[in-house]
């Protein structure tokens, strides 16, 4: 919904501009190297289309909000408009033309507020599938809860099946859900004929000899759609339920193997998009490099061993953001209450601007630009006993930026770092040149905003 509007919302805005400026032919600039039509209505799409995606326009939950979502959407007109009119008068030297400045501006905002009105009732009506759920346990218990915080509501529980008791005495319904409608094995046939659900989700934790195979064909049959419990939970909240994974899931799916030619384009454009990175971000990594001396005594640049590719040992460079010595070896996880922290280092730390001396790491080949961080050497081999599947995110390079960084943040704790796994195994399987430029943008996003107003 969101990336077919915002493309809608460009051609709108491309398409009202060059009719404008065609009709006012004395407005048309020379010397531009191209249509004169088409370039400040270029230049005024892509402002806008800019604007909007770090203003999180897109998002269903901003599309539900339709008072924020069109105030935004006025202020971010009106600055992409004015833009047009300074650069026309920057190029030209001629005074700015208000009045059509203004046409422009109306005719604009007159076709891309119903846009925005007609995606809001699309996601404020959007179908809500009624999902019965066949098990009780932590795969069911995550399905819920992600059904719960889901952004956008496609989804409602309508009811579930436990696998265990009998019809005599059955189990009683989960401590976690006692609201909803449960009922035994024997009874999935009356829960669906009752409840009317649109799909059957399987979440049993262990299926041997407890899956039932004909029951479940017999509803496929009979047109309902039935869906693994970890297929559905992955597509519901974009990571993997790694507890309940099986190592035929990573094996069947594929989720490891990776061509060369894949990896190869990967890492070619890692080293472009690095050295293009290091030379606009110099200037700025300059001034960093000297307010971290101006803040506290110590070296500008901070190193620590972490675990890349394939289990290597490397050094990531970064600013330094803390005073005084190192942290201690037996100390494993970072804390936002450190004491050392100066306040120069907060504010790196929130927009990741102590990240930047990493564009070396990756033309090094420590890193790429996108993949899973890379973790502390001490913390491995914990975090590998303690984890399903830890040791799987050494099957590509780390990245100065990933999927888990800009969907969870920084890890305090064990449970943390699990949720980040689910994030990492994610971003491995579905591995994509699409998805790391959305990883990219997103995390120039929280660069420019921080993290707090990214979200």
């Amino acid at each position: 919904m969101g990336f077919a509007l915002a493309f809608l919302e460009a051609g709108s805005v491309f398409g009202v501009v060059c009719v404008l400026i065609a009709m006012r032919p004395h407005l048309l600039l020379d010397g531009l190297g191209m249509p004169a039509v088409v370039a400040p209505a270029l230049a005024i799409s892509g402002c806008y289309l800019a604007s909007s995606y770090f203003s999180e326009l897109y998002p269903p939950r901003a599309l539900r909000d339709g008072r924020t979502s069109a105030r935004r959407t006025v202020h971010l007109l009106g600055l992409a408009v004015l833009l047009l009119g300074a650069g026309y008068a920057l190029l030209s030297g001629a005074k700015l033309n208000a009045p059509w400045l203004l046409s422009a501006f109306l005719l604009v905002l007159g076709l891309v507020l119903p846009l925005r009105a007609v995606s809001q009732g699309m996601v404020a009506r959007g179908t809500v599938q009624r999902v019965l759920i066949l098990g009780t346990g932590p795969l069911a218990r995550k399905i819920v809860e992600g059904i719960e915080v889901a952004a956008t509501p496609h989804y409602s529980v309508v009811g579930m099946v436990h696998d265990g008791g009998n019809a005599e005495s059955p189990p009683p319904p989960p401590a976690w859900s006692p609201a909803l409608p449960t009922g035994g094995l024997e009874e999935m046939e009356r829960l669906i004929e009752e409840l009317c659900p649109d799909r059957l989700v399987v979440a049993l934790n262990e299926r041997r000899g407890r899956l039932p195979v004909w029951a479940l064909l017999s509803s496929c049959a009979s047109g309902l759609r039935v869906e693994d419990g970890v297929e559905f939970y992955e597509r519901l909240t974009r990571k993997l339920a790694i507890e309940s994974l099986s190592p035929s899931f990573l094996i069947f799916h594929r989720v490891l193997q990776k061509s060369a030619l894949q990896l190869g384009v990967r890492r070619a454009l890692s080293v472009a998009a690095a050295a293009v990175g290091l030379v606009l971000a110099a200037p700025l990594m300059a001034v960093v490099a000297v307010l971290v001396k101006l803040d506290s005594a110590g070296p500008v640049f901070f190193t620590q061993e972490r675990v890349g590719f394939r289990g290597r040992i490397f050094r990531l460079i970064k600013f330094r953001t803390m005073r005084g010595d190192p942290p201690d070896d037996h100390e494993v996880w970072r804390r936002d209450d450190e004491p050392r922290l100066t306040r120069l280092g907060r504010q790196m730390r929130d927009t990741h601007l102590d990240e930047l001396p990493q564009f070396f790491n990756v033309l090094k080949g420590d890193m790429d630009m996108v993949g899973p961080r890379p973790e502390m050497a001490r913390n491995v081999q914990s975090m590998t006993e303690h984890i399903p599947y830890y040791g799987l995110r050494h099957t590509v390079r780390p990245g100065m930026t990933g999927w888990a960084q800009i969907k969870q943040g920084y890890a305090l704790s064990q449970a943390e770092v699990t949720e980040k796994m689910r994030y990492d195994l994610y971003y491995i399987k579905h591995m994509s040149l699409w998805l790391d430029l959305r990883i990219l943008l997103a995390t120039g996003r929280i660069f420019l905003f921080g993290r707090r107003a990214a979200r």
